[in-house]
């Protein structure tokens, strides 16, 4: 399938449309909450162990790879120091507002809440914890697509259409995170499913951002797909993980992250 005729497009306009599709799967997942009070524990660690695994997959196939290559091609030192450096800040802004933004993990209590301390009630510091989330996924779709500024290349494209999709499939299952946790909290379904889709309205803003300084600031693109990267990665072994592997059957959790990090190897490798 012919996919050139987007490179017509502005990048920056690119990456709205695609983190407004990530963030209509986050809105399909919460729809769930329509259907069902509660979610089977397996089903839910299954779930968030693909989104694991996806997101494991796509910070290496769809944004360290081509940051090194990129740096490579520059010629402006070792190809691996934008890698490093871009990837290990990208972890430390994640932490950085993982101590300074509210939030609960589903799990625990109120009173095991992180970030500065406040008395917002149960419901917003579980929103706030999947919208942390999100912030890293929108800046990845986004800088992927403001590399097209630089590039004609339809492989590239490509590449920013698979990490799409992959960001996608595994908002899917957030949504789903967000709403149900909310219908038992005592929300109505249709408080559950507009706070559950709420939780992805991030990703828009963090793509565009991306794609914006990305397509303006060449030099410093190898360092934006490396941070993007070390943002995801922190997200999955500070939030993800620990999140599917609660209960008995942690086994689903690391099923469904091999699971993941396949479909997304394949649709990168197949397709990107």
């Amino acid at each position: 399938m012919d996919k050139s005729w987007l490179l017509d497009y502005d990048p920056v306009l690119l990456a709205l449309g695609a983190t407004l599709f990530t963030w209509g799967l986050t809105a399909l997942g919460a729809s769930l909450v329509f259907f069902f009070k509660t979610i089977n524990r397996r089903l839910l660690n299954l779930m968030l162990g693909f989104a694991a695994g996806v997101m494991i997959a796509a910070s290496f196939w769809s944004l360290l790879a081509p940051a090194i290559q990129m740096a490579k091609e520059q010629g402006n030192g070792p190809s691996w120091v934008p890698a490093v450096v871009g990837f290990l800040a990208g972890g430390a802004f994640l932490l950085l507002i993982d101590k300074t933004l509210p939030h609960l993990h589903n799990r625990l209590s109120v009173d095991k809440s992180e970030g500065i301390k406040t008395s917002w009630e149960r419901s917003v510091l579980l929103i706030l914890a999947i919208t942390l989330h999100n912030i890293p996924e929108g800046l990845a779709v986004g800088v992927a697509f403001g590399a097209l500024a630089h590039s004609s290349d339809v492989g590239a494209l490509s590449g920013a259409l698979v990490l799409t999709l992959g960001i996608g499939l595994q908002n899917f299952p957030e949504g789903t995170a967000v709403s149900v946790p909310l219908r038992r909290e005592g929300f109505s379904r249709g408080k559950a499913f507009f706070y559950g889709q709420l939780s992805g309205l991030v990703e828009p803003i963090a793509g565009v951002l991306g794609a914006y300084l990305v397509a303006t600031m060449t030099p410093l693109l190898p360092y934006a797909l490396s941070f993007a990267a070390g943002a995801m990665i922190f997200v999955v072994v500070e939030e993800l993980i620990p999140e599917s592997q609660t209960g008995d059957e942690t086994d689903l959790s690391t099923i469904g992250a091999m699971l993941g990090f396949a479909v997304m190897m394949v649709l990168d490798v197949a397709l990107g």
